[in-house]
């Protein structure tokens, strides 16, 4: 079920945002599917009268207007916009983008010439503004729209649409006043319901009701009708209806229609309307005879069986009762006088039957979960109400057949309060316990030893004591419920889902790198040869000069290591160090020194050890990156590489380490003019902040899907300062949930690319776990994916 949230919060408006009163509800057993707003972000559109169209001079399709878009735009000036709608014209009131508006899509309005002439803005269709009003060209808004007002505020288009999975035992909350009274209990509000008023008699004329002994027993115990003459069926249906219709997922037809759905939306009680000039005599209900017909208002001719309960006149069948009226008396727009039904279909009568008929609507949908029986009545003056307001008329009076003893009995349930917190497992309070079943309505007598609560006409699911029981721990808050742990002793061994410090070790180890075992006091000339704006702690009492400061970087220990290797003919070197690095303040306060727990690597010489059966492959900036992928995949973590600036580092050989937007450390080459200053040959580093790597990981498993992978490859040629995984984060923000993976497969710089350019390949794998993709959400991907690319860096599709 589907309702507007703007509708149900003028029922009851606790003082909550969207996510809340949606939380508030899914915990209450009313669960929210989703809850989207009712037009997609956009800002800068106004209300806008059209003053003046003339052809464009220099286009067949233009029109050049001139459009008043309020005292506050413009200093209150026309503005001259190029439209190419087919339904422009002077007078209309439209939506206005004006200049510096951003529309849905991240569409930005700029002044612009089209075909020569200045345009200051965009008058817009409803599709630019993410709506649906089936015009083709300008959306049309009424002709007393207020000039100037934000296009949002007049159309209300900041309001929600929830929608909700109402389970079958929930029948009482298919309605804005089912949900509404759920909402006024968990809140503690009263729910402002509308005033039903007995709609004034004024004429006589009416129709006799006849049910059947066995129906009125076993299907319709209550029937209440009454004739409304005189209507004006072409009345409009008001705008305020018909937002609360359409937002809650329902059609707009005529006035008469309309009435009947929003009143059943509204209360929950399905309403016919037959044409009163086209039934023959009075109204019967009765069960169908086998291989009788009936032509429903669908034009699908039925065979009924023989245990239908069928709406009759003298002639024969003219609906089928509780799902679908007829044909031969529906309401059309030459309707004046109309017969308007509201009854109680007891839940089995209805039960399968609209199934059995390949049918399903929204009067069946309630009554077979079951509609409260005192609401006919309120009902049918709700509706006779809102027919005369809206389309005028006479009423008669209501015609009412019923049989009590026939209605569902509403027996009284014993508990006690023992009951109640035995079956939950808490203690609740007697006081919390009587407020709660009197705020849902039901009769309680008695005290917390014994009492005695009958449930309310729409409650058909309550019966038993744990039903009550259940009743208090929703409105108690199924997340407010204490947690208590079973008390047993046992021993647990400790066992943590991470990566341990001697596991890292173990990981570098098997790369071929040797563990180093440093002092943490380091030479301040190196820390400076590294990076001349470090100020890294002095010791007031060093070993030696050479270890005066506490080191800020592990290289500071690590490069003297290799230099001493390199010397002694050790021309492959692989060193790893764990420790901690220490980064002071710039007032070097010791109490504020930070000390961070480090892993620092270090590699020189050939990429693998000399071997006689091939060449010596030198270590190139992929291979080392390979190393340090490694020593991330042990840790489970997710990164991204950025380009590096920083200046010990080669600047086209190094890249930063980032995880959620955090650097946690780099990898490259030293910079050349250091491995010379340093006497290295080309020598790769890294260091990354231990504590991602060793922090505690939940694991996450996601099935295989079952259904096949399609994969869609994009060529752009964009800017060569753009980085590969800045690409790779905006596809995979744009192109959906079904699109799996992104890769770089291809790329070309030469002849025929410009220079600043580079022509890149990506592949794009699409797979849903459970169902085969359609073209159609592939195609929009893809499209999500170019416009994205375009907007963005300004890249354009290479040609093939």
């Amino acid at each position: 079920m589907k309702i507007s949230e703007s509708w149900l919060r003028s029922w009851v408006n606790p003082a909550v945002d969207s996510e809340a009163l949606a939380h508030q509800l899914t915990m209450a057993g009313l669960e929210i599917d989703s809850n989207e707003p009712v037009a997609p972000f956009f800002h800068g559109v106004v209300v806008g009268e059209v003053l003046t169209v003339v052809q464009h001079p220099d286009a067949d399709r233009l029109r050049v207007t001139t459009v008043n878009a309020g005292a506050n735009v413009n200093n209150g000036e026309p503005l001259q916009i190029v439209c190419g709608a087919p339904n422009v014209a002077v007078g209309l009131k439209v939506a206005v983008a004006l200049i510096g508006a951003v529309l849905p899509k991240d569409f930005k309005i700029k002044p612009s010439k089209l075909r020569g002439v200045d345009s200051q803005g965009m008058l817009c269709g409803a599709t630019e503004i993410g709506l649906d009003d089936g015009v083709d060209g300008l959306m049309l808004l009424p002709s007393d729209a207020p000039i100037g007002v934000d296009i949002r505020e007049y159309l209300k288009l900041d309001d929600r649409i929830l929608e909700l999975g109402i389970t079958p035992n929930r029948g009482d909350c298919l309605s804005v006043k089912g949900i509404a009274r759920e909402l006024g209990v968990i809140n503690s509000l009263a729910v402002n319901e509308p005033v039903i008023a007995i709609a004034p008699v004024t004429s006589d004329r009416k129709l006799s009701i006849q049910i059947a002994d066995d129906v009125q027993r076993h299907g319709c115990p209550r029937y209440a009708g009454r004739v409304i003459t005189g209507i004006n069926t072409q009345a409009k249906t008001p705008t305020w209806m018909a937002d609360a219709l359409v937002r809650s997922g329902v059609r707009t037809h005529s006035v008469l229609v309309d009435i009947t759905n929003y009143v059943l939306l509204e209360l929950g009680q399905p309403l016919h309307a037959f044409d009163a000039n086209t039934l023959q005599g009075g109204i019967s209900v009765r069960v169908s005879e086998a291989g009788e017909k009936l032509t429903l208002l669908n034009d699908q001719e039925v065979t009924l069986d023989n245990d239908t309960l069928l709406i009759c006149d003298e002639s024969g069948a003219v609906a089928m009762a509780g799902v679908m009226g007829g044909l031969r008396s529906s309401v059309t727009d030459a309707t004046t006088d109309i017969f308007l039904e509201s009854a109680f279909f007891e839940p089995l009568a209805l039960a399968g039957r609209a199934r059995r008929y390949g049918l399903h609507t929204d009067a069946s949908h309630r009554y077979e979960r079951g509609v409260d029986f005192e609401l006919p009545l309120p009902a049918i003056e709700r509706a006779t109400t809102l027919i005369l307001q809206l389309a005028g008329g006479h009423a008669g009076p209501v015609t009412v057949v019923e049989q009590v003893a026939a209605l569902p009995k509403r027996a009284p349930i014993y508990f006690t309060l023992g009951q109640v917190q035995r079956l939950l497992g808490f203690e609740v309070t007697a006081d919390f316990v009587l407020h709660t079943l009197l705020s849902l309505g039901l009769h309680v007598t008695g005290n917390e030893n014994g009492w005695n609560a009958t449930p309310p006409s729409h409650r058909f699911d309550m019966s038993i004591a744990p039903d009550l029981s259940e009743e208090v721990a929703r409105i108690y808050g199924y997340d407010n419920i204490p947690v208590k742990f079973p008390v047993q002793p046992m021993t647990l061994i400790p066992t943590e889902d991470r990566l341990s410090t001697q596991a890292l070790r173990q990981t570098l180890v098997t790369l071929g790198y040797q563990e180093a075992v440093s002092f943490s006091f380091v030479d301040e000339k190196l820390e400076r040869t590294l990076n001349p704006e470090v100020n890294p702690l002095r010791l007031a009492n060093p070993m030696s000069s050479e270890l005066g400061v506490m080191r800020t970087t592990l290289l500071s220990s690590l490069i003297p290591c290799v230099q001493y290797n390199l010397n002694r003919q050790q021309n492959r070197v692989r060193f790893f160090e764990t420790g901690l690095r220490f980064v002071p303040n710039a007032a070097q306060e010791i109490s504020e020194l930070q000390q961070i727990p480090t892993l620092a690597l270090i590699a020189t010489g050939g990429r693998v050890p000399e071997q006689w059966t091939e060449a010596k492959p030198k270590m190139d900036f992929y291979d080392f990156k390979a190393d340090v992928s490694q020593v991330l995949l042990s840790g489970r973590i997710g990164v991204n590489f950025t380009k590096s600036t920083r200046p010990w580092l080669h600047p086209g050989q190094s890249a930063e380490i980032i995880q959620h937007g955090v650097t946690i450390g780099y990898l490259g080459r030293l910079h050349p003019s250091l491995e010379d200053s340093l006497d290295l040959g080309v020598t790769w580093v890294a260091e990354l902040d231990i504590a991602p790597l060793t922090a505690p990981q939940v694991s996450k498993f996601t099935e295989l899907s079952r259904f096949p992978s399609v994969r869609r490859d994009i060529a752009v040629l964009i800017s060569d300062s753009i980085q590969v995984s800045q690409i790779q984060t905006t596809i995979a923000a744009v192109a959906g949930d079904s699109m799996t993976k992104v890769w770089l497969f291809d790329e070309y710089t030469g002849q025929g690319v410009d220079v600043g350019l580079r022509s890149l390949a990506f592949a794009l794998l699409w797979q849903h776990p459970e169902r085969t993709l359609e073209d159609t959400e592939i195609k929009d991907g893809m499209q999500r994916v170019v416009e994205a690319l375009s907007h963005t860096y300004g890249a354009t599709l290479r040609a093939s």
